[in-house]
């Protein structure tokens, strides 16, 4: 009965709305749509190579020396004048370049961008999710005090009766004054544990408000979470990160394989200056060339072997953390289950004291009566029971909270 009036409150904030307020209202979720639209812009950025790219250049210059034609060509036989080129030539050319083939590597690029940007967006998740451990501390705490509360008000109410029943015997000449004002004095030490128990849980609801951006006032309720199992498979965050970090790998290792691919593109050069491509000619004049561009790079030739291998090193690294990651938390589940297993047990031994003090103290209150116990001595008798029953409700609290952080350890 103790705990009856926890699984029967109806609050107005859970438990899973405050980890969704939580993590809406945390600064760090702005990044995600920061990373989301700059990896938009890269991949946009990077689709705009296949555009035909359109470049412009001119230049003047003076040459200390030009063809000379009568030394070329030597004497003729008839008297005629040959052609000669100026020392001062002037060019304005303009150039589209189509790209036909880049072995992938725009493909590539964009790939590894939207994988990086996946990646970061779950490491903000994780650090994210971690938030709920915290969550979990606070919203159980405020519980806790509210479970005291609620005890407080039963432990009162039965002193009260008490203090009603003296009250009526002192009228009628049958008790002590002392044994009233003994009565008088433990509700006010109820009264000022209460006052210790508010203060407590206003403290923890002003931490909860500024985690989830929400004011909760004194007068609101929380609703207390599910006591049902929880699955243990890993579905934790961290793990997909593990997995999102050896794809970026993965895609710069095929990377490395189009960087030794080679690029082909078609272009078309047009220009006007002097001289054209009719050198004879020594006027200013317009002219074009049209063709297919070849160009094979073999710098990451000497290079990819050892690029490969340390790609290779770095996956062995992110499974080494995924291996370290897995067994913490399998030593941290462990852990839970001999907490879930202890407050258990703990609640059984809790539940057969109370029956045993609640018993005490029913016969207490008739010898008290009877005048064969003093007041002070049914205090004493009625505050073991108070406190085999908070004792109940911590140890509720706290394997509530310890299935939770299972929940939390396992992601689900």
């Amino acid at each position: 009965m103790c705990f009856n009036w926890i699984t029967a409150q109806s609050g107005n904030l859970s438990l899973e709305e405050c980890y969704h307020l939580a993590k809406e209202n945390y600064p760090m979720i702005k990044k995600m749509d920061i990373i989301a639209k700059t990896a938009d812009f890269t991949v946009e950025n990077a689709s705009k190579r296949y555009l035909p790219q359109i470049s412009f250049s001119g230049q003047a210059t003076y040459q200390s020396q030009t063809i000379n034609f009568s030394d070329a060509l030597g004497s003729l036989p008839v008297n005629m004048a040959l052609p000669s080129l100026s020392k001062d030539q002037y060019k304005i050319q303009g150039e589209v370049d189509q790209l036909l083939y880049d072995g992938g590597k725009i493909r590539n690029q964009k790939d590894l961008t939207k994988a990086n940007a996946e990646l970061q967006t779950q490491n903000i998740e994780t650090n994210l999710y971690a938030v709920r451990q915290r969550i979990n501390t606070i919203f159980f705490s405020i519980l806790l005090m509210d479970s005291q509360l609620k005890q407080n008000e039963l432990n009162k109410t039965n002193l009260q009766t008490q203090i009603e029943k003296t009250e009526a015997a002192l009228k009628y000449g049958v008790a002590y004054r002392s044994n009233l004002d003994e009565l008088k004095a433990e509700i006010i030490n109820i009264d000022m544990m209460s006052t210790e128990y508010k203060s407590n849980r206003d403290a923890y609801l002003k931490m909860l408000s500024v985690f989830i951006g929400k004011n909760v006032s004194s007068s609101d309720e929380l609703q207390l979470p599910d006591s049902e199992v929880f699955q243990t498979e890993m579905k934790r965050p961290e793990i997909k990160g593990f997995e999102l970090q050896k794809s970026v790998y993965d895609l710069q290792e095929s990377q490395l394989k189009s960087d030794l691919l080679p690029q082909v593109s078609a272009f078309v050069q047009g220009a006007y200056g002097r001289p054209t491509l009719n050198i004879i000619e020594n006027k200013f004049g317009p002219w074009f060339i049209a063709g297919i561009r070849f160009n094979w790079s073999l710098e990451s030739l000497y290079t990819s072997s050892n690029q490969k291998a340390i790609l290779k090193l770095n996956r062995q690294a992110v499974d080494a953390d995924k291996e370290t990651f897995l067994l913490n938390t399998k030593l941290d589940l462990t852990q839970q289950d001999d907490q879930i297993k202890k407050y258990n047990e703990l609640i059984q031994q809790d539940e057969n004291a109370i029956a045993l003090r609640e018993s005490v103290r029913k016969s207490a209150e008739a010898q008290l009566s009877n005048g064969v116990i003093t007041t002070h001595e049914y205090i004493q008798k009625t505050n073991a029971e108070n406190l085999a029953r908070q004792t109940l409700i911590l140890h509720q609290i706290q394997l509530l909270q310890a299935k939770y952080n299972q929940k939390f350890i396992t992601g689900n």
